[in-house]
């Protein structure tokens, strides 16, 4: 049991240890009223998901914390689970689809959804199974998803709760559409990209004829949607001219000039020209100075109510109506101009703003408690400086669109009257309107934002809106939510306002920060740059311990982390420095058991290495118990190759080789003793290894996954022998 191969092959340890682990059912989290909880909730990784190295980063983090607090004594549950992924997973079935020479309109909606299903069935446990590969610890019997019985049945409550507390309800407004996944989006899944563009000045002839108005705008194409000018009311420019009219070029519409305080005088000419269904700030001006509302953009962004131009592409319209003004006299001329433009984060297409009938959460009401939570300190964010980026966006919110145009997903459990034109909303399937008692009634068939059920997942996978669960009352609130900075509005918010709303009752105790993993000169992984970098290429080269080693160290809460492929190498050598040192030891040992002699038997190298080990113990404690996982894993990375195998082996060897019998004992006592602990505060780091070591070393009890966290004790305070060292 004790002899090691002379060298460390990950690819003959690992599975075997991951399946040990599965055996034992020793991830499994039972309630237990002797220990306090200490609860995980996984961010939900898309059904359609490939791991990358965010999610390797994110979940060895959560990992890393598990395995910590299992070991300290908590009673642990991470809780695995992923997202059904609406747009994305509904592209995918469409390609796959079209590769057939089909649409989903050929199915039909129900035959549409089997084919989905049959392809989450196929592919949706990819994920899963990649995260076992690293060495998660999930509890994964109480394994969840966003669209399985108990997430619906939550999705549902929620959204008749909030609709009959009229915190939900459907109208027109100025949304955010793309036309490439032909859907509404909500602000926070617009991306915006600093583009190259133009800014075109237009002259606009006043209607009597005293003169023109110059407009400059980025998007000549919105003209045909124009229905007025504005200008502010402290432009002494315009002054007179505030009441007239102007004439819409090309279009021949007369259009009113308006005062308003919108109006910025030193942008362009402090002329604004108004498209109150393409500009969200144009819509609000217009229902404040009662202009007319022109949608001139269809659903794939193809001109419609534009005349002529009825047909044409957005962008393919643009040059037709840019080469018209010059033609006609009314170009005055075109400067370059760089500017944001809203992008799909999805499918990074040039999104569309439009005014559309959909569904909204009033958001107003729910941030003020989502607010204050944070404010108080009931939610702490690590690093603290987040707090300030989440109260911002929070005050400033908008009300969230919800709704969506697919198949995929949440349908919203919303029946229109055919005769009466109610809106019935209700927990279970109408079969007359509550109105007039009509049974002429259709669903809508819009689906659910995808993170409107993400945003349940603290306690939609812990049984709610069963408020008896036994596993609500124990794990809720959940302890801490891992997720990195680009998530805060899609996710966490979200999370914090409907915890508040649903359970009066935050959903996490802390929002552990961390940033994106970027390639080795510091840009964004992405298809595009051909530089994104397969976790389990790198695990099956170098070992999953030394992947995450690599992830782990070097890392600050909060900042954006390089990674090195380099570093996977230095970090397997590691693991061969542990291997090494672990062989040694083995090799020399007569002692089956862990255990110290007393004080008085110590030398002082003995006493030497067990007060720095004494030390360590108390620091890596506090590290981890302030998020600072770089640092522990960086100081127990230091005392295994500086302290244990530069120092201390070198100065066991002579003892361990020598005549002398009780020193000979004395110092495998300490070997053994400072390497298990060693083996145990390097596991929530590098799991397969440490396991894989502690079961050759004397030691009690089944598996290191769940032996005892170090405790520092006060008696093995050296400092004497420390200065003689």
């Amino acid at each position: 049991m004790r002899e090691l191969p002379k060298v460390y092959d990950p690819k003959q340890v690992e599975k075997k240890i991951y399946d040990m682990w599965l055996e034992g059912n020793y991830f499994h989290a039972e309630r237990d009223p002797e220990k306090k909880p200490f609860t995980i909730v996984i961010p939900p990784p898309n059904v359609t998901g490939q791991l990358h190295l965010g999610h390797a980063f994110d979940e060895t983090i959560q990992d890393v914390l598990i395995r910590y607090k299992r070991m300290d004594g908590y009673s642990t549950l991470w809780l695995p689970g992923y997202d059904h992924a609406g747009i994305a997973t509904q592209i995918k079935v469409e390609e796959k689809l079209r590769n057939e020479g089909k649409t989903r309109f050929d199915l039909g909606r129900e035959k549409f959804l089997d084919e989905v299903w049959a392809w989450k069935n196929k592919y949706g446990d990819r994920i899963v199974e990649q995260l076992k590969t690293l060495g998660s610890s999930c509890d994964w019997e109480r394994q969840r998803f966003t669209m399985d019985d108990t997430c619906a049945r939550a999705v549902r409550e929620t959204f008749v709760d909030l609709y009959q507390k009229k915190l939900i309800y459907k109208g027109k407004r100025i949304i955010n559409w793309c036309p490439k996944c032909t859907t509404a989006l909500s602000d926070a899944e617009v991306e915006y990209v600093d583009k190259p563009g133009h800014l075109w000045h237009i002259r606009y002839p006043l209607s009597d004829g005293s003169g023109d108005l110059i407009i400059a705008t980025t998007r000549p194409e919105t003209m045909l949607g124009d229905t007025g000018v504005a200008v502010n009311p402290n432009d002494e420019r315009y002054t007179n001219i505030v009441g007239k009219t102007c004439i819409l070029p090309l279009v021949g519409r007369e259009i009113p000039i308006v005062a308003d305080d919108y109006v910025e005088m030193d942008f362009g000419t402090g002329c604004v020209k108004m498209t109150p269904c393409h500009d969200p700030n144009d819509f609000e001006v217009a229902q404040r100075h009662d202009l007319e509302y022109i949608l001139i953009l269809d659903d794939d962004a193809k001109i419609i109510n534009g005349g002529k131009y009825n047909g044409m592409d957005r962008y393919e319209a643009r040059k037709a109506i840019v080469a018209d003004l010059e033609a006609e006299g009314y170009l005055v001329k075109v400067e370059d101009y760089s500017h944001n433009v809203g992008t799909c984060y999805r499918c990074h297409n040039d999104v569309e703003p439009l005014i559309s009938a959909q569904w909204f959460v009033k958001m107003e009401p729910l941030a003020k408690e989502a607010i204050r939570v944070v404010q108080d300190g009931t939610i702490k964010f690590v690093p603290e400086r987040f707090t300030k980026t989440y109260i911002n966006w929070m005050e400033n919110v908008h009300d969230w669109c919800i709704s969506r145009q697919l198949w995929w997903g949440h349908q919203i459990p919303a029946w229109y009257c055919d005769d009466c034109g109610h809106i019935n909303v209700s927990r279970e399937d109408p079969s007359k309107c509550e109105k007039c008692g009509s049974t002429h009634l259709t669903r809508e068939e819009d689906v659910l934002d995808t993170w409107f059920s993400s945003a349940l997942w603290p306690f939609s996978t812990l049984g709610w809106p069963d408020l008896d669960s036994a596993d609500l009352k124990y794990w809720y609130p959940t302890s801490v939510m891992v997720t990195g900075y680009d998530i805060i509005f899609f996710w966490v918010a979200r999370m914090i306002f409907s915890g508040m709303e649903q359970m009066k009752k935050e959903p996490f105790k802390t929002v552990f920060i961390h940033g994106l993993v970027r390639d080795d000169k510091g840009r964004k992984m992405s298809k595009s740059l051909g530089n994104g970098i397969d976790p389990l290429e790198m695990a099956e080269k170098y070992g999953a311990d030394a992947l995450r080693f690599n992830l782990i160290t070097g890392n600050s809460p909060g900042n954006d982390t390089r990674f090195y492929v380099e570093k996977c190498e230095a970090m397997r050598n590691f693991a061969n420095k542990i291997w090494n040192a672990s062989r040694f030891v083995m090799m020399n040992l007569t002692i089956d058991k862990c255990e110290l002699p007393a004080a008085d038997a110590l030398a002082p190298e003995d006493k030497w290495v067990l007060s720095k080990l004494n030390t360590l113990v108390k620091e890596v404690t506090e590290n981890l118990d302030a998020y600072e996982i770089g640092v522990a894993s960086a100081k127990v990375y230091d005392f295994l190759w500086d302290i244990f195998c530069d120092w201390y082996i070198e100065t066991a060897k002579g003892r361990l080789y020598g005549a002398h019998n009780a020193d000979r004992q004395v110092t495998q006592y300490v070997l053994v003793y400072v390497l298990t602990r060693i083996m145990a505060l390097l596991h929530p780091f590098m799991p397969f290894i440490t396991e894989h070591l502690w079961q050759h070393l004397p030691h009690s009890g089944e598996t290191l996954a769940r032996a005892p966290w170090p405790a520092a004790d006060e008696r093995l305070r050296f400092p004497e022998e420390q200065e003689q060292m």
